[in-house]
């Protein structure tokens, strides 16, 4: 015979359900943002950069804990693409730092308007109860990041 109540779930169980959930939301947006021929790595470069500013190749390999000689690759071709470039640390003339172009910051505002729009469009298509619960999920998951 059914339940009419739910039997409420352990939080090991609700982590996993979260964990995927997320998982796939992340991996759809990602899939309709283009990558225009960038990899993960590349497109990680280049979000961290515009976040950050001006970095060294060192402080983005850390950052995205990969070694320094893949971080020089990755950055080899973001700047032949005319998505970064590099300068001179002003305070210590043997770094050199790196940044988003104005072609690598259309790039990232392109792609995340494209993965806005498709998240809004799949919005739209929930009940306003359900956009409601959503908004509600949304306050829980953003206290659960500050944890």
């Amino acid at each position: 015979m059914p339940r009419s109540t739910a039997s409420p779930m352990s939080a090991d169980a609700l982590a996993g359900e979260l964990l995927l959930g997320l998982g796939q939301l992340v991996r759809r947006v990602r899939s309709h943002g283009g990558a225009g021929g960038l990899n993960l790595s590349q497109l990680a470069v280049l979000a961290r950069l515009e976040r950050n500013g001006w970095m060294t190749a060192a402080e983005l390999a850390r950052a995205e804990a990969m070694r320094p000689q893949s971080m020089g690759a990755i950055l080899t071709g973001l700047q032949q693409e005319n998505l970064v470039r590099r300068r001179p640390d002003p305070h210590d003339g043997r770094r050199i730092l790196f940044a988003l172009t104005a072609k690598g910051t259309g790039v990232r505002k392109e792609r995340g308007a494209r993965k806005r729009q498709w998240l809004a469009t799949a919005l739209a298509g929930l009940n306003a109860s359900q956009r409601q619960t959503l908004l509600e999920a949304v306050a829980l998951i953003k206290r659960l990041g500050e944890a």
